[in-house]
């Protein structure tokens, strides 16, 4: 196995990179999530193995799909090993190591356009048909 030097998500789980950027993925979904989509970052940086983004529409959905894939996590023995802008809920972002999950406002999001920004990455958009 190659070493990135990211963190570990704190836990003991055993789970795998894809089985849990597919339980964010279905977290956010079944919380109604705008424009979910996965980067797939593994050949560009060292950072991170995917990023899932999203958006919410106020921010109180932002912190409740945040919440949502952090206790959906959890339930498998994983948990962030950071969490950044829960409290202004405009952009919050938990860090698992191997997943980073970025919720942003719509502002943010066209703002800061991770999508644009790692354009080079593949590119997975989420509908309610892959739940």
């Amino acid at each position: 196995m190659k070493q990135h030097g990211r963190r570990p998500a704190v836990g003991t789980s055993s789970m795998t990179t894809e089985e849990k950027v597919a339980i964010a993925e279905e977290a956010l979904l079944d919380h109604r999530a705008v424009e979910p989509v996965v980067l797939d970052m593994r050949k560009l940086t060292v950072i991170t193995d995917y990023f899932v983004i999203c958006q919410g529409t106020s921010s109180v959905h932002i912190r409740g799909l945040a919440d949502s894939v952090a206790e959906e996590l959890e339930k498998h023995g994983v948990r962030a090993s950071g969490v950044e802008g829960y409290r202004e809920g405009s952009w919050v972002l938990l860090d698992y190591g191997d997943i980073v999950v970025h919720v942003f406002a719509a502002e943010e999001r066209e703002f800061y356009n991770l999508e644009r920004l790692w354009s080079d990455a593949p590119r997975r958009e989420l509908s309610e048909a892959q739940v």
